[in-house]
């Protein structure tokens, strides 16, 4: 964000800066964008929230999640299992407070990818599956798989994670009230790090 966009209007009594103000003095097409990029965050935030604190209130069931997947010796699933529902959460409030986003996105998208190819390598072994990624998971009976289901949905959830990578910006966000979000200048050479 250039500075601009958070100095207080001409005029104004108060000095500071309301997110209102900043608002009323957007284009509309930028609104439209912020607008998006709000929705993208606490949509990404919302999806690593709710899969990381259902699979940190059941422990045990993460792990028979994760051992389903069979790619994994025993003490690594452990550790997975251990480890996969605080990280979720890690991510899910920092996407939340809007910090780093752009970071923080390509970390989203990564890990999205990790999970979009263990769900793809257990179909085409023949694995019969539920993801886990909501909680439950591991073996089902063979009518009872939604492969195509889980992979739609991750694409969704990939998209939101290429939107704040591209453009990381969002109302209500450490990022934007620091001065740290910018949109990438594509005239100049696209994103900027």
């Amino acid at each position: 964000m250039t500075a601009s966009r958070w100095q207080p209007a001409e005029g104004s009594s108060r000095g500071r800066t309301t997110l209102l103000t900043v608002l009323a003095h957007l284009p509309v097409s930028q609104r439209w964008l912020d607008l998006g990029g709000t929705v993208a965050r606490f949509g990404l935030a919302a999806v690593f929230g709710a899969s990381g604190g259902i699979k940190a209130a059941d422990p045990y069931q993460t792990y028979v999640a994760v051992k389903a997947y069979d790619i994994m010796p025993a003490s690594a699933v452990e550790l997975m299992a251990t480890m996969q529902p605080w990280f979720e959460l890690a991510l899910g409030l920092l996407l939340l407070l809007g910090v780093g986003l752009r970071v923080v996105s390509v970390i989203s998208a990564l890990l999205l990818l990790i999970f979009m190819a263990g769900v793809i390598q257990a179909w085409a072994r023949g694995l019969s599956i539920d993801c886990g990624c909501f909680g439950g998971g591991g073996n089902v009976v063979p009518k009872a798989t939604s492969y195509v289901t889980e992979l739609l949905r991750d694409t969704g959830f990939e998209t939101l994670a290429a939107w704040l990578i591209i453009r990381p910006i969002s109302w209500l966000s450490l990022d934007g009230w620091l001065g740290r979000a910018q949109a990438p200048d594509l005239a100049e050479g696209g994103l900027q790090t």
